[in-house]
């Protein structure tokens, strides 16, 4: 099934840039490694490279590169992911994200409180735009 049909949510309300980047790993894995989750994967992993989860929609990073420990240590590591949460960012940057998702109690955050606090926030706001 072509990426382009069975696009997560997400994915639909975020730039054309973001989509064609998931579309076209996807369907390159699918080739390589069949449909199935491994191909889903693979095309997130390729998209956190260069965007990064706000809210309920991806947006692109300043600056390309591996968005956590997962993406940065590949398929075998044992780390987890940040869920599109650029946990590599600067805290001020995570600042800026969690105050445009109007997360309290952000000036009192560790930088790895700030990546769990928004990634439950776009979680939230995830949720709540499918239920729309």
């Amino acid at each position: 099934m072509p990426a382009k049909d069975d696009m997560p949510s997400t994915l639909k309300r975020s730039p054309k840039k973001a989509q064609e980047t998931y579309v076209k790993t996807r369907d390159h894995a699918v080739e390589e490694y069949g449909d199935g989750e491994r191909a889903h994967r693979t095309a997130f992993a390729s998209l956190k490279h260069s965007f990064e989860k706000s809210g309920d929609h991806w947006e692109p990073k300043d600056k390309k590169g591996p968005s956590d420990a997962k993406a940065a240590g590949g398929r075998g590591t044992k780390a987890k992911t940040a869920g599109g949460v650029d946990a590599n960012a600067s805290k001020k940057h995570l600042m800026d994200q969690a105050k445009k998702l109007e997360i309290s109690g952000r000036s009192r955050m560790t930088k790895d409180q700030l990546v769990d606090a928004i990634q439950k926030a776009n979680a939230r706001s995830t949720r709540k735009a499918r239920g729309k």
